[in-house]
């Protein structure tokens, strides 16, 4: 089946050329021109990534993805002004994904579509097929419904954060530096900076751990990284 994917951007030419190229290589690709078109879309129909840019009218992207995210994991790519940091880490704050800047390249966004794709595919790994589950001190992961359970409680993450998740708990102890882990989790010479890690890793840490500032299974390690303990 191909993979459906939601554009949304107010400038219909950067929609157009995205479109193209997407259906170019065989993706179902549905446009939305501002906010409330895209909140609309993405409530009744089923995505499997949503291109989301944050100028948008009606509703600002932000406050889509904030929304989208009460209700849906869809990975969703935010697009953002060049040189407008804040608006990078208020994405991935509200719960995306990864982020692009404008003017971008787009060999660039494709690059990242179908990492996000591929990471966030159902399909079974070489572990998944041995193991359905992983369980530690309270904490369970479901490789095939790409769940997470703490203390029998469901909590919901995105796609990086069940990625990110899934890699520490398959190498309990290994320290991942900031760079290997965009580079493994991102999937590509990931062009942002180490912050985009560190905002997922505390976000991940507020949904499973029962106190965030004292860790039982997400741990810094000072000047390296981040490991499973």
């Amino acid at each position: 089946m191909a993979y459906r994917v939601l554009v949304v951007d107010d400038e219909k030419l950067i929609v157009k050329g995205i479109r193209f190229s997407l259906e170019q290589d065989g993706m179902e690709v549905t446009a939305a021109y501002d906010g409330e078109e895209a909140l609309q879309n993405a409530k009744k129909e089923e995505y499997d990534l949503i291109v989301l840019d944050v100028m948008l009218p009606k509703m600002d992207g932000l406050q889509v993805c904030q929304q989208i995210r009460e209700f849906s994991q869809v990975p969703i790519i935010m697009v953002t002004a060049k040189g407008e940091d804040m608006d990078k880490i208020m994405g991935l704050e509200y719960g995306a994904d990864d982020y692009i800047t404008k003017p971008f390249n787009i060999l660039e966004l494709k690059a990242r579509i179908k990492a996000i794709l591929r990471r966030s595919s159902k399909k079974s790994t070489a572990d998944a097929k041995n193991q359905s589950t992983l369980k530690v001190r309270g904490l369970e992961l479901e490789y095939e419904s790409r769940r997470v359970f703490v203390e029998g409680k469901e909590v919901n993450l995105t796609a990086k954060e069940f990625d990110l998740l899934e890699l520490f708990m398959q190498n309990p102890g290994k320290v991942y530096s900031r760079e290997n882990l965009l580079d493994t989790i991102w999937g590509y010479d990931y062009p942002g900076d180490v912050r985009t890690v560190d905002v997922h890793v505390r976000r991940l840490r507020e949904k499973i751990e029962e106190n965030p500032s004292e860790p039982r299974y997400i741990f810094t390690k000072w000047g390296v990284g981040y490991y499973f303990n």
